[in-house]
């Protein structure tokens, strides 16, 4: 069988990385050797380390904003800085293919790579592409997405829609690991809550909040983010909170019954695949390019997902909202098995090597 190398990229938040992780069994079933580019201190670095035995190569990166700051004037040298540390790294490692899956540290490869002439394929979890898939399209082979409406922004035909990669841990997770890591032992249900890899302020300060009549009812998991640990809450007793969780996680989304997430795309797709009732709080578009009001717009017409827009959440409006969703349980789980969602594995590998078998 014939040997590939490839050179995956993708970094800034935890959306970024995991899904490359997601490809890795698959692409080693092709036969290739895999390898890492991301930045040299962004959240990519400690995930790849702690989730893989993948070699990472870490370059200097700017961050690509569309607001003004006076760092703006300074990234445009470590971009470039970037580009310089990843034309050497490809060209020392000679890889077959690059596979970004986005975030800023991903500009500089796959500019490198194109230099170099190297096939590049990324992939887009949002409805609209983020500003370093913008930056980057020129210089792709095929830009794959997550939903199918995504097509119509991409251009010179290279986009492919196929979905979203879906980590195979997840459907081996365990319910009762689940509840024993959190030392539930009742029968009451399970509430999941997650603001995205960072944490969520707004959506901490709710749910703390509502403890005291959410506790009543439900055994809380909250993920709250890096740095935002509570430790006034920590003896409530049905509420357990961590601030980032890796390996654990497929134990802990298995075992809730219903969830409070952000919507970014990525854990919006591992909610459906599990089938979980849930409520939807996009960030804001006043804060963010809206991406995730989209990704929780297209749940919502679909059936999926309650939403609540982030101005509107406050503690009344969450316990509202839980009912409802606690009494149209068996409705949203009905909708969610419907679901024509891609297998994105397999259709992302399916690209990876016809790009391959192109250049060959």
């Amino acid at each position: 069988m014939e040997k590939y190398k490839i050179i995956m990229t993708g970094g800034g938040t935890a959306g970024h990385v995991t899904p490359n992780l997601a490809l890795v069994p698959e692409l080693m079933k092709e036969n290739f050797d895999i390898k890492y580019i991301g930045s040299k201190d962004g959240i990519e670095k400690d995930i790849i380390k702690n989730s893989s035995n993948m070699e990472y190569f870490g370059i200097s990166s700017g961050k690509l904003r569309r607001y003004f700051d006076v760092k703006n004037f300074s990234d445009p040298f470590k971009v470039v800085k970037g580009m310089v540390e990843a034309y050497k790294i490809i060209t020392k490692e000679k890889p077959d293919i690059v596979f970004s899956k986005g975030g800023f540290v991903t500009v500089p490869v796959v500019i490198a790579a194109s230099i170099k002439k190297i096939p590049v394929v990324s992939h887009e979890s949002d409805i609209t592409p983020g500003l370093a898939n913008k930056l980057a399209a020129p210089f792709c082979n095929k830009l794959c997405v997550t939903f199918s409406e995504s097509l119509k922004y991409i251009k010179d035909n290279k986009g492919v829609y196929t979905g979203t990669p879906i980590r195979k841990e997840l459907f081996e997770g365990s319910a009762i690991k689940g509840k024993r890591l959190c030392g539930f032992n009742d029968n009451k249900p399970v509430l999941f809550v997650i603001g995205g890899s960072l944490g969520s302020k707004v959506i901490n300060e709710t749910i703390r909040s509502s403890l005291k009549e959410l506790v009543v009812k439900y055994n809380i998991i909250h993920i709250c983010g890096k740095g935002n640990f509570d430790s006034s809450c920590k003896d409530i007793k049905g509420y357990v909170q961590f601030e980032y969780v890796s390996e654990e996680l497929p134990h802990l989304m298995n075992a809730a019954d219903y969830i409070i997430s952000r919507a970014g795309a990525n854990v919006i797709f591992e909610i459906l695949a599990l089938k979980k009732p849930n409520i939807l709080i996009p960030l804001s578009a006043k804060v963010s390019r809206g991406d995730q009001v989209l990704n929780a717009r297209s749940f919502k017409e679909n059936g999926y997902s309650l939403v609540i827009e982030d101005e509107e959440l406050t503690k009344e409006k969450l316990l509202e909202q839980l009912e409802i969703l606690k009494n149209d349980r068996n409705k949203y789980i009905s909708n969610m098995r419907e679901s024509k969602g891609k297998d994105g594995v397999s259709n992302i590998v399916a690209v990876i090597m016809n790009c391959v078998k192109e250049k060959k």
